[in-house]
């Protein structure tokens, strides 16, 4: 039979979770986002457990010694799984796949009998998510099959599943004439300069309503904000063009707050999940820097979210000297954005059929 989920040893692990400081809508490298947010965040969740992501570790039945290879399930364990979601525009360079790849999939998605990583992954166009709904229902319904379920249920009372989901969004960045632009980038430095992203910044000026893309993506801006950026400039206290990427910046949050409250409704009482939105910023011929946006959390009835906010007229942003160049930092409503509010909303939790 299943053993009773203790969840006290997850809460104190959520509690210390969210002690941890976050630093949000900074221009920073790849690596820098996803080790000391993404990354430490993550293990912080999990410290202390048995780690289940290969699927030699679920091994139950073979005619091969490869049943040998199957983990110790009377051990405190956790059932990883990752999906991310990242514009399908081909101008990422880098941070898109390498960097993500190798800096956060290595460590939580599913590794393959192969050795491939498996991941959730999709590419809207715009980022965000196609829709949060689905996204959250197959990332975890395809974690674990009822059998497998059944084996981690019974194996020890603090074993859980992790579900992680990190949304990314991208803008266009170029500096034309010692002048910093965003929403444009060029797919190398000898070619013309080309909105990016495209799908977002067609939407804001040249909407179709009988394009799916646009209206979906003035659905994840919201109808007031898809007013406002589509008719206002937003501007950095020096007077750089940031409308673009505060769009970019809203989907991504937007999408963050749909897929955690939808997980709500697909996981059980011993699912915890850990998401994460920033936005790319796209530069021709050089590394991708990344803006970290929004973190949330979902277990036990209560969803935690930290983020910069989704109301387009309540940013602004200021570029700062940072690793020897100027570097975008977005501001919301004036706030110091490494001290962020947590936003908290209860919600029923869904009981395992075991």
């Amino acid at each position: 039979m299943p053993t009773l989920f203790d969840p006290s040893i997850a809460h104190k692990r959520l509690e210390k979770f969210w002690q941890l400081p976050a630093s949000f809508g900074m221009e920073r490298n790849a690596y820098h986002n996803y080790l000391n947010e993404i990354v430490s965040d993550r293990y912080t969740l999990i410290n202390g457990l048995q780690m289940l992501r290969d699927e030699l570790q679920f091994a139950a039945a073979s005619p091969t010694d490869i049943h040998a290879c199957g983990a110790d399930l009377s051990l405190p364990s956790v059932v990883t799984t990752l999906a991310y979601t990242n514009c399908g525009d081909r101008i990422h360079q880098g941070e898109a796949t390498k960097r993500y790849r190798d800096v956060v999939a290595s460590r939580f998605a599913t590794l393959s009998e192969i050795g491939e990583l498996k991941l959730e992954a999709f590419f809207p166009a715009g980022g965000g998510t196609d829709n949060g709904a689905m996204l959250a229902h197959v990332t975890v319904a395809h974690q674990i099959d009822s059998a497998l379920r059944r084996r981690l249920y019974e194996g020890n009372p603090q074993s859980m599943v992790l579900v992680g989901i990190d949304l990314k969004t991208h803008v266009g960045r170029l500096k034309e004439d010692g002048q910093c632009i965003y929403g444009q980038t060029r797919e190398s430095p000898w070619r013309e300069p080309r909105a990016a992203c495209g799908a977002i910044a067609d939407s804001l000026t040249n909407f179709h309503p009988h394009n799916l893309i646009h209206r979906r993506i003035r659905d994840d801006l919201g109808e007031k904000n898809f007013q406002y950026l589509s008719t206002q400039k937003i501007y950095t206290d020096d007077g750089i063009d940031i409308t673009m990427a505060v769009a970019a910046a809203i989907v991504a949050i937007r999408g963050i707050r749909n897929t955690a409250m939808a997980l709500t409704q697909e996981m059980d009482e011993r699912g915890l999940a850990h998401l994460t939105a920033s936005t790319t910023v796209n530069r021709p011929s050089r590394d991708d820097l990344v803006i970290y946006l929004a973190r949330a959390t979902v277990f036990q009835g209560r969803v935690c979210i930290q983020s910069l906010g989704s109301k387009a007229e309540l940013y602004s942003g200021k570029l700062v000297e940072y690793a020897g160049e100027q570097r975008l930092q977005l501001i919301y409503k004036g706030q110091d954005s490494d001290q962020l509010p947590i936003e908290e909303i209860a919600y029923q939790v869904q009981t395992s059929e075991l």
